[in-house]
């Protein structure tokens, strides 16, 4: 069984024992989040979507860690005007661990 979840803005195919990469939710490691922003429920050859979520569907998972993505340049010019910047922005995560999906 699987499920597409909405998460942060984002929609990831997550499934029993999958570990996926969230943006920033609250809690410490070990604690459960459930999320109830389903789009789609599958099994087989069977679908169910959402209008636009599916009612009474809920993912569960563990908090396996929190921690910060990898640095990415920003770098604005203009040329011909003497005018450079860079910035580095670095996004902070959690991994997640998909305990049960429900459907």
């Amino acid at each position: 069984m699987y499920a597409i979840v909405e998460t942060g803005g984002k929609q990831q195919r997550v499934s029993t024992g999958d570990v996926i990469s969230i943006e920033k939710v609250e809690g410490d490691k070990g604690s459960t989040i459930e999320f109830d922003k389903i789009l789609a429920v599958g099994s087989g050859d069977s679908v169910v979507l959402g209008k636009p979520y599916v009612a009474n569907a809920k993912v569960i998972g563990s908090i396996v860690s929190q921690y910060r993505d990898k640095k990415v340049l920003v770098f604005k010019k203009k040329r011909r005007k003497n005018y450079r910047r860079t910035n580095g922005h670095r996004q902070y995560l959690t991994r997640v661990r998909i305990v049960e999906v429900k459907g």
